[in-house]
C-alpha cells in the first residue's frame, strides 16, 4: 500500500526551485568565512604551498563524491530531511532520532550563532577607521546586527522559497561570487602581469610527509566545503529533481572548488608560506599588500558571505526540523506549514529562537562538541544506501544509481573522518559520542511508550492549536491518524477555523508506537513512494 501525499507534499508542488536557484543555495551554502580563516591552518599542516593546493583540490573531490552519492540518496527519496529522512526510510528511526536531537538544538542553532555573530564582527570592524566604538557598545552592536540580520532572513523565509527566498538567494550569491572575483582577479594579476612568482616556483619544497599532519589538513579543508548537501533537505521543493539536482549539485561543487583553488593560488602570489601560516586574516593581509586603501572593504565582503550562508542554513535547520517532526519525532506544532506558500513557519520560528538562545554560550566549544555528529551521522547515512541497495528495497521511479564504488568510497571516507578527531580531539569527540547516546536514551523514553503521559498530550495540543492560529498554518504529518482520506479532505479537517475537529484531531496527534508506520527493511514489505 503506497502512502498518499501530506498536505506538505501537495504545497511543495506548487513552488519549487528551479536550476539556477538550487545552485545558489549550494555554492552559498559552502563560501563562507572558511576560506579566509583555514588556509593557514592547513598551510601549518602541510608546510609548503604545493601539497596545500593538493589538499584543497583533494577535498573538492571527496566532496564532488559525496555529491553523486547524495544525488542517488535525494532522487531516491523525496522526502525533506536529508541524513535524518534517509535513516527513517530504512527503518533505523532510532538512529535518526539520536542524530536528530543534536541537530535541532545544537547543531544548526550554533552554525547560525556564529555566522550571525561573525557578520556583526565583520561589519564593526569596517565602520571602525569611521565610527569607533568602545567597550561594552561594540560587541552590544555586533550582537545587535546579527540579531536583525537573521530576524530578517527568517522573516523571508516564511512566504514561498520561490517569492522571496531563492530570489534574494541567487542576487546574494552574484554579489559574493563578485566579491571572490576582486581577490582572485588581483592575485592572477600580480602572478601574471607583475610577474610574482617566486613564492610558486618551488611548490612542494619542505612539504610534510606525516600521514597524520595531512589527515588533519584534509580535515580542516573539508569543514570549508561542508555544506553540499543543502539540497537533500529540501527534495520537494526542487522542480524535477532529477535533472535539476545533479546539475546543481556538481556544478556548484566544481565552482567552488574552482574558486576556493584560485583563491589560494592568489594568497601564496602576495604572501609568503610564513605569513599565510601566522595569519588569522588572510585576506585582509592580502588585501593590505595589494589594494591599498581599499583593503578596508574586506571586512564588508566577508559579511555579505556570511548573509547568503546564513540564509542557507537558515532553510537547512528549519527542513531539518519540519521533517523531524512531520515523522512523529518532535512535537506536532514543529510540523506547522502555510499550505498557501509551504513554509514551515513553526520550525523556522523555533531554529529562531534556539539560534538567538545559543548565542548566550560559547558556540565556538558547542560546535566543536558536535562536529562529530555530522560526519557520524554520514555513516549512517551510507550505510543505509548500501543497505537499500543490497535488499533492494524500493524507491521512487525517477531515481538515479549511481555506481557502487562510489557508495563504498565515500563510505570509507566518512569512517576515517570519524576516526581522525578521536584520535587528535579525544575530549571533544567523546562528548560528541554521549549526546548521541543521550539521542538513543531520549527515544526511549519519548518514542517507544504507545502512549504518552495525559499532560504532555494536552501541551502539544494546546501548542499546536496556538501555532495554527498565530502562524495560520497545518499540521504536516506524514503518518496521520485520518485513515484513508484524501489530501483535500485532511486539509479541510485541519483547518483551525472549525475548533471542535481541529481538537479532535489534535487531541490524536501525538502518535503511539503503533500509529508510526513501520517503514520497510526489505523488498517483500517495501512499497513505492
Amino acid at each position: 500500500m503506497s502512502e498518499s501525499p501530506t498536505i506538505g507534499d501537495v504545497a511543495a508542488s506548487r513552488h519549487q526551485m528551479g536550476l539556477w536557484s538550487c545552485m545558489s543555495y549550494v555554492i552559498a551554502n559552502i563560501i563562507g568565512a572558511g576560506i579566509f580563516i583555514t588556509p593557514g591552518p592547513i598551510l601549518q599542516y602541510t608546510y609548503s604551498n604545493g601539497l596545500a593546493l593538493i589538499v584543497w583540490i583533494g577535498c573538492g573531490l571527496i566532496s564532488l563524491i559525496g555529491g553523486i552519492c547524495y544525488i542517488e540518496l535525494g532522487t531516491s527519496i523525496h522526502d525533506p530531511g536529508c541524513d535524518f529522512a534517509y535513516n527513517v526510510y530504512v527503518g533505523w528511526e532510532g538512529i535518526a532520532f539520536s542524530f536528530m536531537w543534536v541537530g535541532v538544538i545544537m547543531s544548526f542553532p550554533a552554525s547560525a550563532a556564529v555566522q550571525a555573530q561573525t557578520f556583526g564582527q565583520y561589519i564593526v570592524a569596517g565602520l571602525d577607521p569611521v565610527w569607533h566604538l568602545d567597550s561594552p557598545w561594540d560587541q552590544i552592536f555586533e550582537r545587535g546586527l546579527g540579531f536583525a540580520l537573521i530576524i530578517i532572513l527568517t522573516i523571508l523565509n516564511l512566504y514561498a522559497i520561490d517569492k522571496y527566498a531563492s530570489k534574494f538567494q541567487i542576487v546574494v550569491t552574484i554579489a559574493k561570487l563578485l566579491s571572490l572575483a576582486l581577490i582572485i582577479c588581483t592575485g592572477f594579476y600580480f602572478l601574471i602581469v607583475k610577474g610574482w612568482t617566486k613564492n610558486l616556483e618551488h611548490p612542494f619544497e619542505g612539504s610534510n610527509t606525516n600521514p597524520g599532519q595531512i589527515s588533519l589538513a584534509f580535515y580542516g579543508a573539508l569543514w570549508s566545503f561542508a555544506g553540499w548537501d543543502i539540497l537533500n533537505y529540501g527534495t520537494p521543493e526542487i522542480y524535477k529533481p532529477r535533472r535539476t539536482m545533479p546539475i546543481a549539485l556538481l556544478g556548484g561543487v566544481t565552482i567552488v572548488t574552482a574558486i576556493y583553488v584560485a583563491m589560494n593560488v592568489s594568497y601564496m602570489t602576495v604572501l609568503s608560506p610564513g605569513q599565510i601560516m601566522n595569519s588569522t586574516a588572510v585576506a585582509a593581509d592580502f588585501a593590505q599588500v595589494t589594494l591599498g586603501s581599499f583593503s578596508y572593504a574586506i571586512p564588508f565582503m566577508i559579511a555579505l558571505l556570511l548573509i547568503g550562508t546564513l540564509n542557507s542554513n537558515i532553510f537547512c535547520g528549519s527542513r531539518f526540523t519540519h521533517a523531524a517532526a512531520r515523522e512523529g519525532h518532535l512535537p506536532t506544532f514543529l510540523s506547522c506549514i502555510n499550505e498557501e506558500s509551504n513554509s514551515p513557519r513553526a520550525a523556522l520560528l523555533f531554529q529562531l529562537i534556539c539560534t538567538i538562545a545559543v548565542t548566550f554560550v560559547d558556540t565556538n566549544s558547542l560546535i566543536n562538541y558536535v562536529a562529530f555528529v555530522m560526519f557520524g551521522q554520514r555513516v549512517f547515512t551510507m550505510t543505509a544506501l548500501m543497505w537499500i541497495r543490497y535488499r533492494k528495497i524500493p524507491v521512487h521511479p525517477d531515481a538515479i544509481q549511481v555506481p557502487i564504488l562510489f557508495s563504498i568510497l565515500f563510505w570509507i571516507i566518512t569512517i576515517a573522518l570519524v576516526v581522525v578527531p578521536f584520535i587528535e580531539e579525544t575530549k571533544h569527540t567523546v562528548v560528541g559520542v554521549a549526546l548521541v547516546l543521550m539521542g538513543l536514551i531520549l527515544y526511549a523514553i519519548f518514542m517507544k511508550p504507545k502512549k504518552l503521559p495525559e499532560f504532555m498530550m494536552k501541551l502539544n495540543d494546546g501548542m499546536t492549536r496556538v501555532t495554527c492560529r498565530v502562524l495560520f498554518s497545518t499540521p504536516d504529518l506524514k503518518h496521520h491518524p485520518l485513515g484513508g482520506r484524501s489530501v483535500s479532505d485532511t486539509a479541510e479537517t485541519l483547518k483551525i477555523d472549525n475548533g471542535e475537529q481541529s481538537s479532535r484531531l489534535l487531541n490524536e496527534s501525538t502518535l503511539n508506537a503503533d500509529e508510526r508506520t513501520a517503514l520497510p527493511t526489505s523488498s517483500e514489505e517495501a512499497t513505492h513512494l
